[in-house]
Order: C-alpha cells, then sequence, then structure tokens
C-alpha cells in the first residue's frame, strides 16, 4: 500500500509542477517570447543546423501542389 500512495504523492506533485508550468506560460509577454525564440534560433545555427528545407521536404511541397491543384 505505501508504493501506491508514493505513486499518487509523485503524481500529484508533477500535477502541480505543470500547472504552475503552464501559468507561468500565460504570463509571458510577447516580447520574452520572441526573444526566447531568437535565443533558440541562434543556439541552433551555432550548432550547425541547417534552416533550408532539404530536397526531399521540397519534392513533398512539390508533390502535394500537385495533388491540391485540382480542388
Amino acid at each position: 500500500m505505501d508504493d501506491d500512495f508514493d505513486i499518487k504523492m509523485y503524481r500529484e506533485r508533477w500535477k502541480a509542477v505543470e500547472e504552475i508550468e503552464r501559468q507561468e506560460l500565460r504570463a509571458l509577454t510577447m516580447e520574452k517570447r520572441l526573444q526566447q525564440m531568437i535565443n533558440i534560433w541562434r543556439m541552433a545555427a551555432g550548432l550547425g543546423f541547417s534552416f533550408e528545407p532539404d530536397t526531399s521536404e521540397m519534392e513533398v511541397f512539390a508533390r502535394w501542389a500537385k495533388v491540391t491543384e485540382g480542388q
């Protein structure tokens, strides 16, 4: 029975943490969100991630355009 109680307490704590995180996200201004996005973008670029779609992705877009062309 102790294990069940521990698991329930653990889940309740994480639900409380999740709710606090949601409140913090709701309170963020657009300026702060934009700054976070810019920081992530810069970090990714610094790590060498490419932001250009690769050939296979472009092929998917081209195929989708053909499929939806007649609609």
